[in-house]
């Protein structure tokens, strides 16, 4: 009697609850960029409170992947995806908006910017895909912290003050951890990229199998 391959069940489901989430907050986003177009400071201030909302429900899709053992491939790439993109939106958005120190600005975009190559290069050399790295989690937790802060700091709410110093506190140990977060990232990329060949040059005809 002839076994079928045992099929990992439940990584190809799409309809999740982590998924939705994801997704949500991805929605969410451009309603995020529309507060910050408006012409008044005080709507910078909802801005700032739904980006504040956005960034603490970062970990909230895994965690729920994890505990619901709802796990999917499109929740692994969704959950990247929505925390680049929002980290994205903020950072352009409220360095367009005049909100944030420029230098915090360029150091997250830069950050942001090797990630993203290093995860395209890994794509394109066959290298497939690092798992997320905690320092970097960390990293990006904190960055969404400082700049919904900033942007409350801009804002016409009584206590900016006290949000601009406290946008201080979080943004640069967010900083720290988002570029410490490259030394482990690396070494990942590079062993990925170092597996992968060396599974194709075991493979028959040298051409690169799925594992």
């Amino acid at each position: 009697m002839v076994q079928r391959p045992t099929r990992r069940v439940g990584e190809d489901r799409i309809f999740t609850i982590p998924n939705v989430v994801s997704t949500v907050r991805l929605a969410l986003v451009p309603v995020f960029v529309w507060l910050l177009a408006q012409p008044r400071r005080q709507d910078w201030f909802a801005a700032a409170v739904l980006l504040a909302v956005l960034g603490f429900t970062d970990g909230l899709d895994g965690q729920l992947a994890r505990r619901l053992r709802q796990v999917t491939n499109l929740g692994k790439v969704l959950d990247t995806v929505a925390d680049r993109v929002l980290l994205g939106a903020a950072v352009i958005g409220t360095l367009v908006a005049g909100a944030v120190p420029v230098g915090v600005a360029i150091a997250a975009i830069a950050r942001e910017g090797l990630v993203a190559t290093m995860a395209v290069v890994l794509v394109l050399a066959g290298g497939g895909r690092v798992d997320v790295v905690r320092l970097g989690k960390a990293g990006t937790f904190g960055l969404m912290c400082a700049f919904p802060l900033f942007l409350a700091g801009s804002s016409t709410v009584g206590w900016h003050h006290v949000a601009t110093v406290l946008a201080w506190f979080a943004a640069i140990p967010g900083l720290v951890l988002a570029w410490a977060s490259l030394a482990v990232y690396a070494p990942k990329a590079r062993d990925a990229l170092a597996n992968r060949r060396s599974g194709a040059r075991g493979s028959p005809g040298g051409t690169a199998g799925g594992s």
